[in-house]
């Protein structure tokens, strides 16, 4: 005797989505560990193409922050 599949109609599910290779849990320990995403708004990512703009310009800011208040954090 075999189970029949219950399945419930979710309406962000389309039928065309095709999990069956999919693992589940695979970035669950990654996930949980937090992440450091952060979002632009907009005027912003116009100008930042890329998270190593963003990164430099952060840097020089801090640099001259530390140069300006004579803290050295780095």
């Amino acid at each position: 005797m075999s189970k029949a599949k219950s399945k419930q109609a979710d309406p962000d599910m389309l039928e065309e989505y095709d999990f069956s290779g999919g693992v589940r849990g695979k970035y669950a320990k990654r996930y949980a560990e937090g992440t450091n995403i952060v979002v632009l708004d907009p005027d912003l990512a116009e100008r930042f193409k890329d998270s190593e703009s963003v990164n430099r310009v952060l840097r020089e800011l801090v640099d001259l922050a530390d140069r300006t208040t004579g803290h050295a954090h780095r």
